[in-house]
């Protein structure tokens, strides 16, 4: 058991049955009232996003997580397939459970976030931030680069991202997983 003092980002809480990570959190003070904890929750085993205000003290319930390091081995039928790093056992997540799955490569290295109550994988997270090769993209103007004008490339997982006009095929790309934007250009 904890209470709302206890309130940390990326933790994960069961909330009416449901398992929620906290993306922001908050206290709301007034000269009248108690004090109460904001939270911006976003659902682990179901897609829904929500925000919760307790009175600040009440009780809330946490769920103990482990976080292990998989590498990515291959999409099938039976889904996303993982690999153990320290035991090699194999796991297949549905896509649903994949955190930007249009960024993932072979042999990508993602965190698996596991349930130690039930032994169930929850989530898996990529990096916040990957180095991806642009397979496709229009060549720029040259001259047209004073502007930030943005231009759709294709990278090698075969997600779109929107890239600065300068950006041509071939080159290496920093990519941002959590908003699917382009961070900078990469030097081999």
């Amino acid at each position: 058991m904890a209470n709302t003092s206890d309130i940390s980002r990326g933790m994960i809480i069961k909330l009416d049955g449901s398992l929620y990570t906290v993306v922001e959190f908050g206290e709301n003070k007034t000269a009248r009232a108690a004090a109460k904890v904001w939270a911006k929750l976003k659902g682990v085993d179901n897609s829904r996003s929500i925000e919760k205000t307790w009175n600040s003290g009440d009780t809330i319930h946490p769920v103990r997580v482990e976080r292990k390091t998989y590498q990515f081995l291959y999409k099938d039928d039976t889904g996303y397939n993982f690999m153990d790093n320290e035991t090699f056992e194999q796991i297949a997540l549905a896509e649903t459970l994949v955190d930007a799955p249009q960024f993932l490569k072979e042999a990508q290295e993602v965190s698996v976030l596991i349930n130690t109550e039930t032994e169930q994988p929850m989530s898996v997270e990529l990096p916040d931030k990957i180095v991806l090769k642009v397979t496709y993209s229009e060549p720029g103007v040259k001259g047209d680069t004073a502007t930030r004008t943005l231009k759709p490339a294709t990278v090698e997982t075969g997600a779109t991202v929107n890239v600065p006009l300068f950006v041509n095929e071939g080159e290496l790309i920093r990519i941002n997983t959590k908003t699917g934007e382009y961070v900078e250009r990469v030097k081999e």
